[in-house]
């Protein structure tokens, strides 16, 4: 039986490729694509007038029939320049008022925070905007207690639910990765029955969660990271407002962009107009999926399915893409370069010394232009200190960019050139891991891991220099000087598009089978397989499916887990499943013995960096011990609320984290049975409460 179609329910910008991709691996395919979405999509600006009597305007972003942003609301923005503030940003309940004035509810209001959207649904519900009746009020209380019925009224009480419960009665609710699973099911249950009429939520409500509305509201374009505010990206935009029009209901789809005077409206009309993100492969090699390969297939069969991977496809169109345009530039460069040299002198070094000031600071400003990111710096060392060492991670653009560096040890500084100081050099490049997240703290410092494994090799530092060329009357005085400085022009510029090439060319060329070889050379050298065979230590790893997978696996035969009380085991435990966010959850180790297991697991991690580094494979991130304490103090008996705060937004949190335990825990009761007994005892104090709600015994 042969497949005949596959029909794919998304929205992705390079539909193409994924087709060459098939029929590449199946032959003859033919793409259908569908452009015009079921229920009709309208996208609104709104803004509160001081001038007008009525307060809001709202007006379509874009000009009739086409994409260009709409001119009445940039006549409009003009006209409200000077020294009064005539706009301002609509207030929520403006906002909630004029949807249900225009038939516009239910709705989801995009909140880029957990707290506002929790402050949000608080001050809608206490407005009293009659959402909903009281026959709705009374289904709504019936729903959500039977929803929550598994929850002790103690933990009730810690997870806010009278004030979430009296928001629901009055139509509104917020969603977010910080509530309690029961909580969020609440929500989408009564939302898509058609009993809530506004939920205010963070981004994660778009993915992968069926809440259709009539409208989509988006508070703001841009996002605080933690560092600054990112404008957000086309396809995101496309996904947020996906979610207003629903099919078989809605004629027509609203989403509303409220004006801010912190993003201008042209950039929002263009952000709209953008469309999707393109698709792209997360398929990634792990040491767990190597040896597993290794145990079911020849290895002839398990390459040939690797090859077949969209990764692998897309890896090396890139490569070969870079190889068409680095030859176009090496032409460009054997024009450029004879018409460049001049016979009486160096132009070269005429126009560096005429395109730099003569004094330090304008030199580096100069020198922090011409960085790119994954550039090493280095200070030289004072006394018996090693250099300061660091990565950029961003550069800004005009005259002084400010550039973002992080160090060795994962600290993020954003300084101006001059802070550099006259001894900077750049001593070379360092690969950064894919996808790029720069804000990303766990990204962070696996970089900053990266950096101290890092060694410079054979290049030669560039400095910055305040010579001047001795031949430099005679460079000017050339007839055809103004025509080589033109050539010199268009060839540094070939030669810096040369140089970023060949760092990405480099990068791609590392595809999913070289990576996969690379991994079976590492665990040869750490004695998990002999050729395309497991030794016993590749057998266990087979069983381990964890991020930290290999470490994990050495650990557990190392005897780290060994003679541990069950709320030590699963302390120990959650160091290879937390991911921080922007506030740890708890503190480190809590017991002196988990303390010392955690130094030990130090040594593997190093080991194994250290080892990934040479074979030039992506580092594994380092364990995070900031959930340990938590963990242990769930299993040792505490109650939810020993740990947090009434209504603390972070709950959620901590009930995903321990499923995510629990899911090692079993993981290792049935891989090792000399630890089943101490794992169950674990999976026993972990399993209940609110963490038991939900998930499997």
């Amino acid at each position: 039986r042969r497949v005949q179609f596959v029909s794919l329910s998304a929205t992705i910008a390079n539909a193409e490729e994924f087709t060459a991709w098939m029929r590449s691996r199946r032959g003859p395919t033919k793409l259908i694509q569908e452009h015009t979405r079921p229920v009709p999509l309208d996208v609104e600006y709104m803004i509160n007038d001081a001038h007008r009597d009525e307060g809001l305007v709202v007006e379509p972003v874009f000009a009739e029939d086409s994409k260009r942003p709409n001119p009445n609301i940039v006549r409009l923005l003009k006209r409200g320049r000077g020294k009064h503030r005539r706009f301002r940003t609509p207030r929520r309940r403006e906002v909630v008022e004029e949807l249900s004035g225009r038939g516009l509810l239910p709705a989801i209001i995009f909140v880029f925070s957990r707290a506002g959207c929790d402050q949000a649904a608080r001050d809608i519900a206490r407005a009293r905007l009659g959402l909903t009746n009281s026959e709705e009020r009374r289904y709504i209380r019936g729903r959500a207690e039977q929803l929550t019925a598994h929850l002790s009224p103690e933990d009730l009480a810690v997870v806010g639910y009278e004030t979430w419960l009296a928001n629901l009665e009055s139509g509104v609710a917020s969603h977010h990765a910080g509530l309690v699973p029961a909580f969020k099911e609440t929500v989408e249950d009564l939302f898509v029955s058609g009993h809530l009429q506004v939920v205010f939520a963070t981004e994660t409500l778009a993915m992968g969660i069926n809440m259709p509305a009539r409208s989509v509201v988006l508070e703001k374009l841009s996002k605080f990271t933690g560092e600054g505010h990112d404008l957000l990206k086309p396809g995101d935009f496309t996904q947020l407002t996906g979610r207003a029009g629903r099919r078989g209901i809605d004629t027509q789809g609203t989403a509303v962009v409220l004006h801010t005077m912190h993003v201008p409206f042209d950039r929002v009309a263009a952000i709209a107009a953008a469309g999707s993100h393109p698709l792209r492969s997360s398929f990634r090699p792990s040491y767990n999926m190597v040896v597993n390969m290794i145990a079911n297939y020849e290895q002839s069969r398990a390459e040939q399915l690797l090859q077949a991977s969209f990764a692998q496809f897309t890896a090396q169109a890139r490569s070969e893409s870079l190889g068409s345009r680095l030859a176009a530039l090496e032409n460009d460069i054997a024009t450029w370069k004879p018409l460049a040299t001049c016979q009486r002198g160096d132009i070269r070094s005429w126009a560096d010394a005429h395109n730099r000031a003569a004094d330090v600071a304008h030199l580096l400003d100069g020198f922090a232009s011409r960085l790119e990111i994954g550039d090493v710096l280095e200070r030289p060392a004072l006394g018996d200190q090693f250099p300061d060492r660091w990565v950029v991670l961003a550069r800004g653009y005009g005259a002084a960019p400010k550039i973002t560096l992080l160090s060795e040890d994962g600290t993020v500084r954003r300084v101006p050139p001059a802070s550099l100081g006259a001894t900077i050099a750049l001593v070379g490049e360092i690969d950064v891991p894919e996808p790029f997240r720069p804000n990303d703290v766990r990204y962070q410092r696996q970089l900053g891991s990266q950096l101290r494994l890092w060694r410079s090799g054979d290049r030669e530092p560039v400095t910055i220099s305040l010579d001047a060329p001795a031949d430099e009357a005679a460079v000017v005085a050339c007839p055809e000087f103004d025509a080589h400085l033109e050539a010199l022009r268009h060839l540094r510029r070939a030669e810096k598009d040369v140089g970023r090439l060949q760092r990405r060319a480099q990068r791609a060329d590392t595809t999913v089978v070289d990576a996969f070889h690379a991994m079976m050379r590492l665990l040869e050298e750490r004695e998990f397989i002999q050729g395309w065979n497991l030794r016993p230590s590749g057998e266990r790893l087979r069983l381990v499916y964890n991020e930290l997978d290999l470490v994990l696996s050495e650990a557990l035969d190392q005897g780290l887990f060994d003679d541990l009380s069950g709320s030590e085991f699963a302390a120990f435990a959650s160091v290879f499943v937390y991911e921080p966010r922007r506030v740890d959850l708890g503190g480190g180790p809590p017991s002196r013995t988990v303390h010392e297991r955690v130094d030990l697991l130090w040594d593997i991690v190093d080991a194994v960096q250290t080892a990934e580094q040479r074979h030039e494979l992506a580092i594994s991130r380092e364990p995070e011990v900031g959930f340990a304490e938590l963990a242990h103090g769930w299993v040792a008996g505490a109650h939810l609320e020993d740990l947090f705060s009434e209504a603390d937004d972070v709950v959620g949190d901590f009930v995903r984290t321990c499923r995510q335990v629990l899911d090692l825990l079993r993981q290792i009761r049935d891989a090792y049975p000399d630890l089943a007994e101490v794992a169950t005892e674990a999976i026993a104090g972990m399993d209940r409460g609110v963490v038991a709600a939900g998930g499997r015994a």
